[in-house]
């Protein structure tokens, strides 16, 4: 099995981890809103009344893939929310990536894309 983890004194200038939606065996993880339902986990009702997702954890489809991306900011603000998450992809046995920008920007062009449709 091989999973990353990123303590605190490797983390350098990695500012964000992808939860990627594929398993360590290759096998795409189910179900297939995964990655929502983690991260409505992390979600906070706003002044609002409005839902919304916490501004360290977010659902993105990088490809075809589901991941959550983990700000490493909470890791520092929220101890145990980010063991937590750490803990729910080593659990389930998911790859987990450094955060990319250009993964960031593809997926938020594809987003756009299926929201104009």
């Amino acid at each position: 099995m091989r999973v990353t983890f990123y303590p605190v004194h490797m983390a350098g200038n990695i500012s964000e981890i992808v939860i990627v939606g594929v398993t360590t065996s290759g096998q795409v993880f189910r179900p297939s809103d995964w990655s929502e339902r983690l991260c409505g986990c992390m979600s906070l009702f706003g002044e609002d009344q409005r839902i919304a997702y916490s501004p360290y954890v977010s659902p993105l489809i990088a490809g075809d893939i589901k991941c959550v991306v983990v700000d490493r900011k909470l890791e520092e603000l929220d101890v145990e929310a980010f063991g937590f998450l750490m803990s729910f992809a080593r659990d389930n046995e998911l790859q987990l990536r450094d955060g990319r920008q250009e993964i960031r920007h593809m997926t938020k062009v594809r987003s756009s894309r299926v929201h104009a449709a």
